[in-house]
């Protein structure tokens, strides 16, 4: 398969998305909606927003199957999830902006807040994205608190491959704040 070539799911399912098919949809939604709900909460930290981000962005998805792009996107589940994090924060934006403006806060402070939340929430869409083995690695190390050594022999893996897969793990995340914030509305 051709590098910029989706994989056979996600073609499958903007066709049938753009074919106006509801159970298209709901598999879509099926797939994805802890994605996008986890996402919207973690940069939110509101339960009836997080919702509401949710049923936007699927209805986006809905309406507008075409703006899908794999080339420009990757994946599918990319797709979604930077469509979550752009209306999160958009949504953040807006809510703090009156609050910080009701307070006397800085625009600094509010695009700092909005930063942070966003970073946070491409950290959690990393780990979850990552291999089983990185992930693995990662959460032994950092919130059981091993050391490679220890890593190593909790997966039965050598210590030079537990090493490997937490730096890989560390480089991934270390993207998490290497992308602007977006904050368009979808």
């Amino acid at each position: 398969m051709a590098k910029d070539t989706p994989p056979r799911w996600d073609r499958k399912m903007q066709q049938r998305l753009a074919r106006g098919e509801a159970a298209a949809l709901g598999e879509l939604y099926d797939r994805f909606a802890s994605l996008v709900h986890n996402t919207a909460h973690r940069v939110l930290d509101d339960e009836s927003a997080a919702d509401q981000v949710t049923r936007e962005v699927f209805g986006y998805v809905w309406e507008n199957p075409d703006a899908y792009d794999p080339r420009r996107e990757g994946s599918m589940r990319s797709w979604i999830a930077k469509l979550t994090r752009r209306q999160a924060v958009h949504r953040l934006r807006q809510a703090e902006a009156k609050a910080y403006a009701e307070r006397g806060g800085s625009p600094e402070e509010l695009e700092q807040k909005v930063r942070r939340a966003a970073v946070s929430a491409r950290a959690d869409f990393i780990v979850q994205s990552m291999p089983a083995p990185l992930r693995a690695a990662l959460e032994l190390a950092y919130f059981q608190r091993r050391d490679y050594r220890q890593t190593a022999a909790d997966l039965g893996v050598t210590e030079d491959e537990a090493r490997r897969r937490l730096r890989l793990g560390l480089q991934l995340l270390a993207t998490a704040n290497s992308r602007p914030v977006d904050g368009r509305a979808l």
